[in-house]
């Protein structure tokens, strides 16, 4: 996957109306930066920095990026998403160029 370096932005709404927001910053073909926000929980709460940290220096590879979804998502607890709705919108946001 081929994306230019700068930062993405996207969201997508989720079952029962809930929104989830992603930021990406890409240099170089990985992740530099990303940060996800909306209308979710996440138990623990501090967890979702732990999966932006995993998320950082991953080269823009779906496959890379899914086996840190399901990897992480069997540590967390979510309430208003789930693993499939963070990585639609991860892809969402890279292939939107």
């Amino acid at each position: 996957m081929k994306v230019k370096n700068g930062i993405l932005k996207g969201e997508l709404k989720v079952r029962g109306g809930k929104l989830i927001k992603c930021m990406i910053e890409v240099e170089e073909d990985a992740i530099k930066k990303i940060k996800f926000s909306g209308d979710f929980f996440m138990h623990p709460e501090e967890k979702i920095e732990e999966l932006e940290k995993r998320l950082r220096k991953i080269e823009l590879n779906e496959e890379k990026i899914k086996e840190i979804f399901d990897e992480f998502f069997t540590e967390v607890e979510v309430i208003g998403a789930g693993k499939e709705d963070f990585l639609k919108l991860v892809m969402k946001c890279l292939n939107k160029q």
